[in-house]
């Protein structure tokens, strides 16, 4: 997923807010989805969410406005309520790595309780888009 950094993507030093790097490898995980014709709404539908149980984050060095970053999600791991993704965001036309990290989603139901991913979703989730 590509991102340009706008100016109030940043902060008082002029690069990138760090906490906005978290918004960003949501939408990288929300386009993953996408791509193998999943969406939140989807889930919601059938009374599942995901929410992040824990998250990993390795600032490598800083983007800047103007710049356009390349973000991504790789599904690492399916438990029986887990999804784990490796993340990356990379500035485009230098390559260059920004951010790493590892972001733990767990699968819950409409009663916020933990709840087993369904073999259907998981095959989704593991296919090739």
């Amino acid at each position: 997923m590509e991102k340009r950094i706008y100016y109030h993507d940043t902060d008082a030093g002029g690069v990138v807010y760090y906490a906005n790097y978290l918004k960003y490898l949501e939408e990288a995980r929300t386009e993953f989805l996408e791509k193998r014709k999943l969406s939140v709404k989807s889930f919601h539908e059938r009374g599942m969410l995901y929410a992040v149980r824990k998250c990993t984050v390795t600032y490598k060095s800083p983007a800047r406005y103007g710049d356009i970053l390349l973000c991504d999600a790789q599904l690492q791991a399916v438990t029986a309520a887990q999804l784990i993704f490796k993340q990356h965001i990379h500035e485009k036309h230098t390559g260059r790595l920004l951010v790493e990290a590892e972001v733990t989603l767990v699968s819950l139901n409409k009663d916020f309780k933990p709840t087993q991913i369904p073999d259907d979703l998981k095959e989704k989730l593991l296919a090739k888009p």
